[in-house]
């Protein structure tokens, strides 16, 4: 059973005094939802107008075709009904037709197609498509960082602009992201994977889907399934930075989830007490006070998308996030710095 059939069978189930109590409020709701689609900004007024001018058009043309018999017959048949009805009631009838005939026929065409596209059916597709005009007139945002701060960010800013692009640190070797490194030589998908849930259209069940980790399975345990997906992407696709590209197509992200360099970035920090620790996730257990932090390689090289993304944005954000292992290991990268 189709989805139309289905709402038509249930309404049908519902009483008299139920329809009528409903009615004024779903006429004045297609009413409304009608004056949305004239609003300024949605792109759709001058395609109607041009539709509009391109059935009179062809009207004009069918009418010379034909020598204009058909017209001809037309006056004299609005001669004979003007002669017996006045002019401003057969007008305004044959107006009031004309415009009802024109609203359903387009209501029902938007419904059939919205039932396609969005079976769901949980937002008018003008709602949508004011949405998407609006976020797409959005300021160009480059969020730099890491961590879960950064992913709580792009949450908020996911609702003033679709051009949102994150550059994310790639220096993180433990948990999952860590395992994944040294097994499979990968580089780490974790905050990348954060980033994508934050961006994507169905955030909160992808969110739970990517932070998912198994609790059983051998070599499974601890593994989120974001970070196995993202590593299968980067096999199939050959780097980091196609995979992401391909998964944000895949969940339909709004914006860009970029690393900050494809070079394998291993952190190292200096303590006050003359300590030297390896890697992001000793330095975030060391304590002590840290005098000076690096990477190796020394210079990695930044990804060209990202320094294009910086180069051409309205508004940068530096964080948040952990001081020295989310938002200083992007700006150990120089072109970024």
């Amino acid at each position: 059973m189709s989805i139309g059939i289905f709402k038509q069978a249930i309404r049908s189930m519902q009483p008299d005094s139920a329809l009528s109590r409903n009615f004024p409020q779903k006429t004045t709701h297609k009413f409304n939802n009608l004056f949305k689609w004239l609003a300024p900004g949605i792109l759709v007024k001058r395609w109607l107008f041009i539709s509009a001018a391109g059935v009179l058009l062809t009207s004009i043309g069918l009418a010379i075709w034909v020598r204009l018999t058909p017209i001809a017959e037309l006056i004299k048949f609005i001669e004979n009904l003007a002669a017996k009805i006045p002019y401003y009631i057969s007008g305004s009838i044959a107006i009031a037709i004309g415009l009802f005939l024109i609203s359903l026929g387009q209501t029902r065409s938007l419904e059939a197609i919205t039932e396609v596209i969005r079976p769901e059916g949980d937002e008018e597709l003008i709602d949508v498509l004011r949405t998407y005009r609006r976020l797409n007139k959005g300021p160009k945002i480059v969020v730099v960082g890491g961590g879960t701060g950064l992913s709580t960010l792009l949450r908020g800013l996911k609702v003033y602009s679709s051009h949102i692009t994150a550059i994310v640190t790639v220096a993180d070797d433990g948990g999952s992201s860590g395992r994944l490194r040294r097994e499979i030589g990968v580089l780490p998908p974790g905050d990348i994977r954060s980033c994508l849930a934050a961006l994507a259209d169905e955030e909160k069940l992808l969110t739970e889907l990517f932070q998912y980790r198994f609790e059983a399975g051998d070599g499974l345990v601890g593994h989120s399934f974001g970070n196995l997906f993202l590593t299968a992407m980067s096999e199939i696709t050959g780097d980091l930075e196609q995979a992401v590209a391909a998964s944000s197509q895949v969940l339909a992200v709004k914006g860009r989830v970029l690393p900050a360099t494809l070079a394998d970035v291993r952190l190292w920090a200096k303590l006050a007490d003359g300590r030297q620790i390896e890697g992001e996730s000793k330095i975030s257990k060391a304590g002590g006070q840290i005098v000076k932090i690096g990477c190796n390689p020394p210079h990695p090289p930044a990804l060209p998308a990202a320094i294009q993304a910086i180069q051409e944005a309205d508004y940068i954000i530096l964080g948040p996030g952990s001081l020295y292992t989310s938002i200083i290991p992007n700006m150990l990268v120089p072109e970024i710095t």
